[in-house]
């Protein structure tokens, strides 16, 4: 650790941003050669992963097959997915549920076989689950190893604020990553890590949206620190909505998950209808995208405030020791499932596009690797297949952790001087207020008029009040120093605007994009990316 000038630098062999399972999953095969540090917003358990209720797909049953798996999660992927890609994840997915279960996670079996479960668009049984709470219990068990190891360095309650490359820092050659500034969040000082290699696994933007399953922590800030570095983001607009977040005014993010559905849960209007069937024959069971905008006409139509998941049938015995958490959940609030239709509606959920990267992580800057959902590798295309999403991460998050290792460390910037933050004439806040305002406007905006159905007409509305309020944040970040609040703000809205911009280069319906401008798909020629690759330039200060 040294200082440069008076900004602390930490000095590592890796930066991990992010303590989901990609960011644990690299940090913990890269230490077994090198120096990590380890950096996440808040505490090291909170994250997307930790919050994921379903569990991991992967080909794991005798009677399955890696076919019937790639050839599910092609037909929910509507025509974007890369073949290649969802091959390449698939068969390492057995290998990867054995790697986690040698670091102490435990999936649930009956006798000797796994309790594999379904979920909409799967075929058959293929989801390894732990109840349902299999994300907690995959981030409890990589912590603790995580905790174990002495070449892994934790910084916790660290907002990243920027990336830094040697473009920015005006030296000559082909610009590459060397770390990031982050704010201590405990302190209020700014400090930067350096590193040769740097992994963004800093999760998802459902906080883009007025409503969403994700915890707080996710505002998209790997996406809008890489655009901003100069890095393409593509397929922004391809913004999951799980259909079945719980509808209660006292919590409004809690996800129901979809192993429910999987157990024999049906969807059902105010007056107990069964209504999915009418846009796929596969019901309740249908990909996400299909349920979603089902829900969505539904509501509309009648003028319900929601809709209403139905799995009375089963025992409350199965219930609860089947979803243990979602019962006791649900009853916290007066709703017994074994007896009560559950009040559902559709919230914001997975970011299926975000930055350019293959299958090991690797972006278009030297030194900058993008895993999890903060990367767009080219699985999912144009719908996540269910559970998916926790494979994606630990596959891609191996192969990214082997191809840095498979490389001699670039030693010419491992002295580069990091300056330190420019706080020009920035003064503390008193205008928390403003802020409030404008997270609240980013987000409503984003509800309204990019939400599950589109219009043309919504998309341009969005993009100027967005782009407004970008330049408010821009001007309120240059004035005052900086705070979490502030960095979400402007990460958030870099974001809505990325989303905004590729749903305008989509002129056409398909899967989680659907315009009423344009409502069929698009099938006369190969479905195409939408990439933006044009950023606003490097960090501000």
């Amino acid at each position: 650790m040294t200082k440069v000038g008076t900004m602390k630098t930490v000095d590592a062999d890796v930066l991990v941003i992010g303590s989901g399972l990609a960011g644990l999953t690299a940090a913990l095969r890269i230490c077994r050669e090198r120096r990590v540090v380890l950096v996440t917003k808040q505490e090291l358990h909170i994250s997307n992963s930790d919050w994921a209720q379903g569990g991991i797909a992967a080909v794991v049953d005798p009677g399955d097959t890696i076919d019937s798996h790639v050839e599910d999660t092609l037909d929910a992927g509507a025509g974007l997915c890369d073949e290649a890609v969802v091959r390449e994840v698939v068969e390492q997915g057995p290998i990867r549920v054995s790697e986690m279960e040698a670091l102490g996670v435990e999936f649930e079996r009956r006798g000797k076989a796994y309790d594999l479960g379904s979920e909409g668009g799967h075929s058959r049984r293929r989801v390894l689950h732990a109840g349902d709470l299999t994300g907690h219990e995959i981030i409890r068990s990589l912590l603790r190893r995580v905790e174990k190891e002495a070449q892994i360095k934790v910084f916790t309650n660290a907002m990243a604020i920027d990336l830094v490359t040697t473009g920015w820092l005006k030296s000559s050659g082909v610009s590459r990553c060397i770390g990031a500034y982050f704010l201590d969040n405990n302190t209020r000082e700014i400090f930067a890590v350096r590193a040769p290699s740097t992994v963004l696994a800093s999760g998802g933007a459902g906080k883009v949206y007025l409503y969403t399953t994700n915890p707080d922590v996710a505002t998209g800030d790997g996406i809008a620190m890489a655009w901003r570095a100069g890095v393409p983001v593509k397929n922004m607009e391809l913004v999951q909505f799980h259909p079945t977040c719980l509808f209660h005014p006292e919590n409004k993010s809690f996800l129901i998950s979809e192993t429910v559905r999987g157990e024999g849960a049906i969807l059902v209007n105010e007056d107990g209808e069964s209504f999915t069937e009418a846009h796929d024959p596969r019901g309740s069971l249908a990909p996400r995208d299909i349920v979603a905008r089902a829900i969505d006409g539904e509501i509309k139509r009648r003028g319900d405030s929601c809709v209403y998941l139905d799995i009375s049938h089963q025992s409350k015995e199965f219930l609860k020791r089947r979803f243990p958490n979602i019962y006791a959940t649900c009853l916290k609030y007066g709703i017994d499932m074994a007896c009560d239709r559950i009040p559902v509606v559709p919230a914001a959920h997975y970011f299926c596009g975000g930055v350019e990267a293959d299958t090991s992580g690797r972006t278009v800057l030297p030194g900058l690797y993008a895993v999890g959902e903060v990367a767009c590798t080219g699985l999912h295309g144009a719908n996540r297949l269910a559970s998916n999403s926790l494979l994606e991460a630990a596959v891609c998050a191996h192969a990214a952790a082997e191809n840095i290792l498979s490389k001699e460390q670039d030693s010419t910037w491992a002295n580069a001087e990091i300056p330190p933050w420019r706080l020009g004439d920035a003064v503390p806040s008193d205008e928390a207020v403003v802020v409030e305002h404008n997270w609240n406007e980013v987000r409503t905006c984003m509800w309204d008029y990019v939400g599950i159905v589109r219009t043309n007409r919504r998309l341009e509305r969005a993009l100027n009040r967005i782009r407004n309020l970008r330049q408010e944040i821009r001007e309120y970040y240059l004035d005052y120093l900086v705070v979490s609040d502030v960095l979400e703000l402007r990460n958030v809205a870099d974001v809505a605007e990325l989303v905004v911009r590729c749903a305008l280069l989509r002129s056409e319906s398909r899967g989680l994009h659907y315009t009423l401008d344009y409502p069929e798909t698009d099938n006369s020629r190969p479905a195409q990316d939408s990439r933006i690759a044009d950023p606003p330039g490097g960090a501000s200060r």
